[in-house]
């Protein structure tokens, strides 16, 4: 679990890296002036396979598109051609590749509810034989997709040339359905004459792959159903390829993979008297090294590390991670905004991401006090919270990502803005972005201003009150809650509603 304490250590005597400034590099679906958005349409996941080379969405309508990444292949020229490009110009670059129906509306009869097809998480298994594996869920079920490309088959010839019949000199024209042109239609229906010795010749297609064309076919392989009475937040992959876990707001299940239709309850915070009922579960997280450690957060603002070699059922966590509540600082709002709605743990383990409405948190692992740094993102909405809990704007689920090596953290935020902040020790880069084809457009060129509080932490991020960066009125009704960032180069995806847009730095 300390992996990484070598690299932080030489990051921080080296100081923190330069802060980057982003460009836009592509967009998927743009939408042009006053063109309205179908609701289906709306992308409600977004996340790169681990090599970074594969990029999945999911939307409200049920389906799962892939992108597939080009820049790296067919380069062309020699190595020093390479070197003498101008590095300036190389970003990463996708392609759509295919996409599938996902999920369906269904409607559980039985507690008269309809399910909605909308995808709420997607998560990539690990390829094999040139095929890519991935799961997807909706409210209740969880699907296991199997995408592969496969030659095309067509129908050639036929076995026998009918000219060389040896039955027939001249034979009857045929129409659609096989039957004689001269024959009356039902003659099928009688009983059909053989002759003597039988049919001299049957004629059979004989089906081959005529050229090397291929189609991506989805498949899914298996379905994870009836095994959570709550709407599904979370699904997360373990390490060891093999299991992962799915959370509901009161439950979280482990699964194997290759068995669907049984699955291991590993934690319940079920009260007995649901009356004394007091935080739900809204995130989990496997760890990504250790297959028997994993996260779950809650709606109290506390995250819970659990440890599954203890005990069968993780009644009792191995670390509890919270922000004691400042003196005098309660309000009616204070457990809403609380409330985390997203976590991830940075590639090495080492450190956790949280994302609550009002802030980013990141958390050491090593250190349950509090948090190491965080990031102020809505904190000038602080005036508004009665406006944002009468348009149901304070329960948007936000989520966050870390940059592979760590060392930046990303969330969203209103008017289709998102937020990166530097996470190295001494950094000072904040930077809020818009998502369009200008994402420097709304940026402010400010020095981030940075206090240490008793616990030192490094708190950060702009407080102008009831607008954003650059003056402007916040627009609730566009809000950019999906994004990812690429496991291994400086490059992120974020949603704004039915677009995909592609930034690098």
């Amino acid at each position: 679990m300390n992996g990484g304490d070598d690299a932080a250590s030489s990051a921080a005597a080296s100081g923190p890296p330069p802060s980057l400034e982003w460009r836009f590099s592509q967009v998927f679906g743009e939408r042009t002036a006053g063109e309205e958005v179908h609701e289906v349409d709306i992308i409600s996941a977004i996340e790169f396979d681990k090599s970074g080379d594969h990029l999945a969405t999911g939307d409200r309508g049920g389906r799962v598109v892939l992108f597939e990444r080009t820049d790296t292949k067919d380069n062309g020229g020699s190595r020093r051609d390479a070197e003498q490009m101008d590095y300036t110009v190389r970003h990463p670059e996708f392609r759509y590749k295919t996409e599938f129906q996902s999920h369906e509306p269904e409607f559980d009869y039985l507690k008269s509810l309809e399910i909605e097809e909308k995808i709420n998480k997607i998560r990539w298994c690990q390829p094999a034989n040139g095929a890519l594996f991935l799961l997807s869920t909706n409210d209740k079920t969880i699907k296991y997709w199997k995408v592969q490309e496969k030659k095309i088959k067509k129908i050639s010839e036929m076995n026998i040339d009918p000219s060389k019949d040896p039955g027939s000199s001249s034979p009857l024209p045929l129409i659609a359905n096989g039957v004689h042109a001269d024959k009356p239609q039902d003659y099928l229906s009688k009983d059909f004459p053989f002759p003597p010795g039988g049919i001299p010749s049957l004629r059979l297609p004989l089906v081959v792959v005529t050229s090397q064309e291929t189609n991506l076919v989805a498949r899914c392989r298996r379905v994870y159903a009836h095994a959570h009475d709550y709407h599904i937040n979370s699904i997360s992959n373990s390490s060891d390829g093999e299991t992962f876990i799915s959370a509901d707001d009161l439950r979280v299940n482990l699964w194997n993979l290759e068995v669907s239709n049984q699955s291991f309850n590993i934690v319940d915070v079920k009260p007995t008297n649901m009356e004394d009922l007091t935080e739900v579960i809204t995130s989990a997280e496997f760890h990504p090294i250790h297959c028997n450690m994993l996260a779950y957060s809650s709606s109290k603002g506390s995250i819970r590390l659990i440890d599954m070699r203890q005990s069968a059922l993780c009644d009792s966590h191995t670390k509890l991670f919270e922000e004691p509540e400042a003196p005098g600082s309660r309000s009616f709002f204070t457990e809403i905004i609380a409330s985390i709605s997203d976590i991830k743990f940075s590639k090495n383990g080492r450190y956790i991401l949280s994302r609550d409405y009002m802030t980013l948190k990141l958390w050491d692992i090593n250190m349950d006090s509090g948090p190491v740094a965080s990031y102020q993102v809505h904190e000038h909405l602080r005036p508004r919270l009665c406006d944002l809990y009468e348009n149901d704007s304070i329960f948007d689920k936000f989520e966050c990502c870390l940059s592979g090596d760590g060392s930046r953290v990303a969330t969203g935020s209103y008017s289709n803005l998102f937020r990166v902040f530097g996470a190295s020790q001494g950094s000072t880069e904040a930077a809020t972005l818009e998502a369009s084809k200008n994402p420097m457009r709304r940026q402010i060129q400010t020095p981030a201003r940075s206090s240490r509080s008793m616990t030192s932490v490094v708190r950060r991020g702009s407080e102008s009150p009831g607008s954003d960066a650059n003056g402007n009125a916040h627009d609730f009704t566009t809000k950019l809650l999906h994004m990812a960032w690429h496991p291994t180069e400086n490059s992120i995806a974020c949603a704004a509603a039915n677009s995909l847009y592609m930034y690098y730095g």
